[in-house]
């Protein structure tokens, strides 16, 4: 994997353009789903296929499959069948199957051009109806109606969301060109942001999912820029002497922490956009970088090589010094923290580059949840069960997910392009 996807690195000399030059982008990235691995506890579920799905020109069940199974929550069972959400399942069958629940549903076509999507969710076990819906959204938002349903069936049988109907942004690389996408939390669908011929790397999404902020070469070097997803509206945030580089939003919105080096060495400094005003926060002759909120707002983590070698540290917003709290190896970078601020996920060099986590507690020690050796860029999901990363597999680059045990993973698979820089959105969508 090109030395170009170590971000720690990158902000080392984010300001060479040799070795990131060389991403056009497709007209639509075509994504291959593929999953691995039997997690340990998995509610068996069976998924009909909606009656009439093929009339839309979507696959609706097969979406909303791929959707939970990727969540490593369930284990998909035989569906054959002929039901919609107007049957009375023989429920003795289908537990006869091996399913403990049961979806299924129609798709048709409404005089305003709308589709009307309805399903039923039954508990095979109990006997009983556990959830109906009807959604009528237009042809543009089937896939997301799709998402929206598996979040639903999630929801009602584990009592936690599912994060299908959240977006991902990422970077593809193809000839020569750059281009910035967002898409569904499988990969599919979505726009371009942003197409350059010049890199574009380190998208960070706001906490209310209505901006990215992101590092772009356009000019010649390195700057942060903010832009609104729905307008596609940008400005520069931070084009300061020396390198601008690394953003990551407060959880407040309003702030973004930086890697400049505008007085040496990269150094993190506090951005804060309604006044555009900065204030320093490392001051050190080491190279401070990488930095991530904690979901509090109160302290950041960020990467150092203050001792020597590039560890993770913890530093409050307030004042005080840093405390290193990575001790797995002499490397180790790419933070980035669950959303209920109990688990750090990074990146650890030993034979390889892989993603690893851990319990801030110390209550256990750090797992590595890949079985890959060039991992990058590990983000949570806003449910905080799973992760997203960037790696290299067959020769290209590909994004993956893993549940946070590493017992499932899924590699989304992108036909002629290298796919890189992975950040998972929040749920508001």
């Amino acid at each position: 994997m090109p030395t170009t996807r170590r971000r720690f690195n990158a902000s080392l000399a984010a300001s060479t353009l040799s070795s990131l030059l060389g991403f056009a982008p497709a007209v639509r990235a075509q994504f291959r789903v593929e999953i691995s691995g039997i997690g340990a506890t998995q509610l068996p579920l069976a998924i009909t296929r909606f009656r009439d799905e093929d009339r839309s020109g979507q696959a609706i069940s097969a979406i909303v499959r791929a959707d939970l199974e990727r969540s490593g929550a369930f284990r998909l069972v035989e569906s054959s069948g002929a039901l919609d959400e107007r049957s009375n399942p023989q429920y003795a069958d289908w537990r006869g199957r091996g399913a403990d629940a049961l979806a299924a549903g129609s798709v048709s076509r409404l005089a305003d051009g709308r589709f009307d999507l309805r399903y039923k969710l039954w508990d095979v076990v109990k006997g009983e109806e556990l959830l109906g819906q009807a959604l009528a959204v237009p042809a543009a938002d089937l896939r997301l109606a799709a998402h929206r349903i598996a979040d639903a069936v999630q929801q009602r049988l584990t009592g936690e969301p599912g994060v299908n109907a959240t977006r991902i942004a990422y970077v593809t690389r193809a000839g020569n060109r750059y281009t910035l996408r967002i898409t569904d939390a499988d990969g599919e669908g979505g726009q371009v942001a942003l197409a350059s011929p010049q890199p574009i790397i380190s998208p960070a999404w706001s906490p209310d999912g209505r901006r990215l902020a992101y590092v772009s070469f356009e000019s010649g070097k390195a700057v942060v820029m903010v832009q609104d997803v729905l307008s596609g509206e940008r400005r520069s945030v931070a084009s300061f002497r020396g390198s601008n580089s690394a953003p990551a939003w407060s959880p407040d919105g309003r702030r973004l922490a930086v890697t400049l080096s505008r007085d040496g060495l990269a150094q993190l400094y506090l951005l804060d956009l309604d006044g555009d005003s900065l204030r320093r926060l490392t001051t050190s002759s080491s190279i401070d970088t990488e930095a991530c909120f904690a979901p509090d707002g109160q302290s950041l983590f960020f990467v150092s090589d203050r001792g020597g070698g590039p560890q993770i540290y913890r530093m409050p917003l307030a004042g005080g010094a840093p405390a290193r709290v990575s001790f797995s190896g002499n490397y180790n970078i790419s933070p980035a923290i669950s959303p209920d601020g109990r688990t750090l996920a990074y990146v650890n060099r030993s034979s390889g580059f892989r993603v690893m986590l851990q319990p801030l507690d110390g209550s256990t020690p750090p797992l590595a949840v890949t079985d890959t050796n060039d991992d990058e860029s590990p983000s949570f999901s806003p449910n905080g069960r799973l992760l997203i990363y960037a790696t290299r597999s067959q020769g290209r680059d590909v994004l993956m997910t893993t549940t946070l045990d590493g017992k499932i993973r899924t590699r989304l698979l992108s036909a002629g392009l290298d796919v890189r820089e992975p950040a998972w959105g929040p749920f508001n969508r």
